[in-house]
């Protein structure tokens, strides 16, 4: 029999809080929570006004520009007497390059949410979307990272080092408010026809640039999957921390070609700089964070998604990059059909030689 307090137990969610409620994730997630007769109160939060199509989903939702580096975040919470949560906030994916302002945002932003819940005797619940990316990249990774498993190269800068500070002072909220359940979700790479992620504005380009001699392996998570994932950490009593990934292994080389995109391969060290080369203004820059990651890849262990957080992917990652070749934004510089006859070319020359 399962306890009484797992599954979906609408009582429990009287007011839910949602901060980036401007971004795909946090607007959508405001949109489907609206619609779910069981919660009494949805409040969405950004500093940006979500687009008027994302405003119009939101339906019954009271819609708050503030910024949550202030205290009126504070104030929001007393106010609507909160009881969850979810801060979406931090910038992983946004199409502008990691800074001082957004280390700003995400750090001390995320400071003043934990302290504001701290000091609220209404919220019981926190639900964090962090990132794969505090885990690091480097070439003495093991093969699957689980949520236990330390860095081998800590992120000294960028989005991994905005989350793993982030991270810290979620924690030490439950430490300190032991009556309020936490989740921190560390979502892989995001990719989908609607979310604009870097991962999905690299692999969008013609001419790839990756690191001469490696070969990455990369995981990847549906938009959809991603949207679901967040519903259900805000539905379902989970407290704990998980790696949010879907099945399977694609290489940067088996990315780029279903993609009929062509590979540049250089020198590890020039990537970054060939990029910025590249790049026109609606791709962003693959800097801070990324560097280890285009040279070796990173693949998350979801065991625990599966037994603990119960959640189950729809898409696996190479189902997640055929979907965002076929309806996203990239076009191809040469044909799934030209790429299927050189494999056929290259299967039958492979088996002449043996």
């Amino acid at each position: 029999m399962a306890p009484e307090n797992d599954g979906i137990a609408p009582t429990a969610l009287r007011s839910v809080l949602v901060t980036g409620a401007s971004t795909f994730l946090g607007g959508y997630l405001v949109a489907r929570l609206a619609a779910n007769p069981d919660i009494e109160r949805v409040v969405a939060v950004d500093s940006r006004v979500p687009s008027k199509d994302l405003m119009r989903r939101m339906g019954r939702a009271e819609f708050l520009r503030l910024d949550i580096r202030r205290p009126a975040v504070a104030r929001a919470i007393a106010r609507y007497e909160v009881d969850t949560v979810v801060h979406n906030a931090p910038s992983i994916m946004d199409s502008v390059e990691h800074s001082a302002a957004i280390k700003e945002l995400n750090v001390v932003g995320s400071m003043q949410m934990c302290a504001a819940c701290q000091r609220s005797p209404s919220v019981k619940r926190l639900i964090l979307r962090s990132t794969s990316m505090v885990y690091g990249a480097s070439g003495a990774d093991p093969a699957l990272f689980a949520e236990g498993t330390p860095a081998r190269r800590e992120p000294k800068r960028g989005y991994g080092r905005d989350l793993i500070d982030v991270e810290g002072y979620v924690r030490g909220l439950s430490r300190r408010r032991q009556d309020i359940d936490v989740t921190i979700l560390r979502y892989q790479s995001m990719l989908g026809p609607r979310i604009k992620t870097r991962v999905g504005s690299y692999l969008s380009m013609p001419l790839v640039p990756t690191a001469l001699g490696y070969s990455p392996r990369l995981q990847f998570l549906h938009e959809e999957d991603a949207l679901a994932a967040l519903e259900h950490a805000t539905l379902v009593r989970r407290p704990g921390t998980f790696n949010i990934a879907a099945d399977g292994v694609v290489s940067l080389a088996q990315a780029v070609n279903r993609a009929g995109h062509i590979r540049l391969p250089v020198a590890a060290s020039l990537v970054q700089p060939i990029i910025g080369v590249l790049r026109d203004g609606s791709l962003p820059a693959m800097r801070a964070g990324h560097e280890g990651y285009l040279t070796y890849g990173r693949v998350l262990d979801n065991t625990r998604m599966r037994t603990e957080f119960e959640f189950e992917p729809k898409y696996t990652s190479l189902e997640t990059l055929d979907d965002f070749i076929a309806r996203g934004r990239t076009s191809p510089v040469i044909s799934a059909a030209a790429w299927r006859g050189f494999e056929t070319r290259a299967a039958i020359a492979a088996t002449a030689l043996q």
